[in-house]
């Protein structure tokens, strides 16, 4: 989907020219809080795209950093009009990582490291049903499915003709061990795992057991980087009551390093399509 009509990115790239504009007035976010009358914690959410930015919150930002060019305040007040139409994943009602689903709609690429479960970009049906399921036992059926078709809505991505995502994901060797739902399902979503991973613009690879400790024990993350160069590459962190998500240079550089770190310890490709191969006839015996 094009930049120009993701609420997602808008927000963003509103929420980076604000900001821009804050520290060339020299002004801190707790003294425009101050002036405007409001929380410093809204000043925050606008800056980094959290929540969505009103046209009358453009305005009055403008005036407290005496923005007196009238092209720019127009543009500024587009982008927050842009900012607040709906993306796809709307229509599905309230989805907890929204905010995600809005990067990864618009990212160029997408590096995954995934110690627990198969990535949900790669996910079959049955398994995702079965992981949510599973991960969640207290959601009501109809939640269940909500979540599954947002997922494989995802997906579309990935099976795109034109500019499909770029996917990179390093699965540890318990994603495949760990048996979601059965060995039957088991053996189909790792059958699925190999055709996906033999498209051009995906790649898996697979960090074995006796690799030992490793740069990713620490937990599951996901790296996003942009078609445009005005958008900042992201970390994206995955939580159970909240999500995390990392913009400065130097985390984002962090992460990347480590990222690298794991794809050098992991099978390549072909040795991982293998494994993968040989783990499914093992569900199939």
């Amino acid at each position: 989907m094009a930049s120009n009509v993701n609420p997602t990115v808008r927000r963003r790239r509103l929420g980076q020219e604000l900001r821009r504009l804050r520290e060339l007035k020299g002004m801190t976010a707790e003294e425009v809080a101050e002036r405007l009358l409001v929380s410093q914690s809204k000043i925050s959410r606008l800056e980094n795209g959290r929540r969505s930015i009103s046209q009358r919150d453009v305005r009055d930002l403008c005036g407290v950093y005496e923005v007196e060019d009238h092209r720019v305040i127009e543009s500024l007040m587009q982008m927050a009009k842009d900012s607040r139409q709906q993306g796809w994943w709307h229509s599905f009602g309230d989805i907890p990582y929204s905010v995600y689903i809005g990067l990864e709609t618009d990212a160029a690429s997408l590096r995954v490291f995934a110690p627990q479960v198969v990535p949900g970009l790669l996910q079959t049906r049955a398994y995702a049903e079965a992981v949510i399921r599973g991960a969640l036992p207290e959601t009501a059926t109809a939640e269940i499915e909500k979540r599954v078709q947002v997922r494989l809505r995802r997906q579309d991505r990935i099976s795109a003709e034109e500019s499909p995502l770029r996917l990179w994901a390093v699965l540890d060797e318990a994603a495949l061990r760990r048996v979601v739902g059965n060995r039957q399902l088991m053996r189909e979503q790792l059958e699925h795992l190999v055709e996906v991973a033999s498209l051009p613009h995906v790649t898996v690879q697979v960090l074995p057991f006796d690799v030992g400790a490793h740069p990713g024990l620490n937990g599951q993350y996901s790296i996003l980087e942009f078609p445009d160069a005005a958008d900042s590459s992201v970390v994206y962190i995955e939580g159970v009551t909240s999500d995390l998500y990392l913009e400065k240079a130097a985390d984002v550089q962090n992460y990347s390093v480590m990222y690298e770190h794991l794809r050098a310890q992991a099978m390549n490709a072909e040795q991982t399509r293998q494994f993968i191969s040989d783990v499914a006839k093992e569900y199939a015996r």
